[in-house]
């Protein structure tokens, strides 16, 4: 095995000679190292604190200009030297040890292929879908708004003002006294009214927010809501429009009736049930004449125009449509439960 030549000597008593020969054996033995470990074992050795090249080092302070000048272009060459040594070793190591690991994780190209999987639209959206057709269809037009909406767009200009016992209808997320996840889609209609001329028609689906979470009810769930705005709105066109949409939407002639109902913000108000093949009776949507305090906090004189709003859950019409029972299931991104509406 190669050993190290030893510089034990004052400086002056070497050699240009000494230092090249150093510098040999020294890159011999960095060239031979099998290992980082080793790598770094020699490291110490020959550029470490008490390595004979920095012994050597030392003495250079005593001695003249002239032996400085001599001696410390020895030393600076020896220490390029092993320093490209290192360095060009490390690599080499690095790239070995790269090449093994890649020959071990080698794939066998020989093994059937996983295969590919398209994707689909998740069932919401489907729903969604199908039920902005219908009212596309009918002269309507999506409109969206902010998430996080305002206590005022939210609540009062929805006619139910601070104390109103109607808020505790709504379990609310609240970041401060005065802004909050809407709990309703409502609030679009309020900004649409305030920044359109009637006639309107709009549907405004979306994600809304309630302190609510069971089989029935999620934290955030989707909302489609709809707005008409005219001269002549009335609750006829109201019960027409609403019994067209169940038709078009369950594919079939629905029996439907209009119960008695309260909302602040439309009056009169009712609740929307439809007849299950079982003989019961189901709610499926909230809707009414839009309240004149509404009108009237939209800018819109109630003695010159009317209209009737609505909304429904669109989590509640997708389980009815697809026969789903459990809530949760559309949020909890199960492939097998939503590869069957791919």
């Amino acid at each position: 095995m190669t050993t190290l030549p030893i510089l034990n000597q004052a400086l002056i008593e070497l050699g240009e000679q000494d230092f090249v020969n150093f510098a040999d054996v020294a890159c011999q033995l960095i060239g031979d190292a099998k290992n980082e470990t080793e790598l770094q074992a020699l490291r110490v050795d020959l550029q470490g604190k008490k390595s004979p090249i920095a012994a050597l080092s030392k003495q250079l302070g005593g001695l003249d200009a002239d032996g400085k000048k001599v001696y410390g272009a020895y030393l600076h060459e020896l220490r390029t030297r092993i320093g490209v040594a290192f360095d060009e070793r490390k690599e080499t190591l690095a790239a070995e040890a790269l090449n093994a690991k890649l020959a071990d994780e080698q794939v066998d190209i020989s093994l059937p292929a996983r295969g590919m999987t398209t994707g689909g639209l998740h069932p919401i959206t489907h729903v969604t879908e199908r039920m902005k057709q219908f009212f596309v269809q009918a002269g309507f037009c999506a409109v969206t708004g902010p998430e996080v909406e305002s206590d005022y767009y939210n609540f009062e200009a929805l006619n139910i003002p601070e104390h109103h016992p109607a808020r505790a209808m709504h379990d609310t997320f609240y970041f401060d006294a005065h802004h909050l996840l809407r709990t309703h889609t409502s609030g679009v209609q309020i900004r649409t009214m305030q920044s359109s001329e009637p006639p309107l028609r709009i549907i405004c689906p979306g994600r809304v927010y309630r302190c609510d979470s069971d089989q029935t009810h999620s934290p955030m769930f989707h909302q489609m809501e709809g707005l008409m705005i005219s001269k002549s709105s009335n609750f006829a066109e109201l019960k027409g429009v609403i019994h067209e949409f169940l038709n078009a939407f369950f594919g079939k002639e629905m029996t439907v009736r209009f119960r008695p109902s309260f909302f602040p913000f439309t009056e009169p108000s009712a609740e929307v049930d439809i007849l299950s093949e079982h003989g019961d009776w189901l709610e499926v949507l909230g809707c009414g004449m839009v309240h004149p305090q509404v009108l009237r906090n939209c800018g819109i004189n109630p003695d010159e125009h009317s209209g009737f709003a609505f909304g429904m859950g669109i989590e509640r019409f997708a389980m009815l449509y697809y026969g789903v029972n459990d809530l949760r299931l559309f949020f909890q991104n199960d492939l097998r439960f939503l590869k069957q509406f791919a």
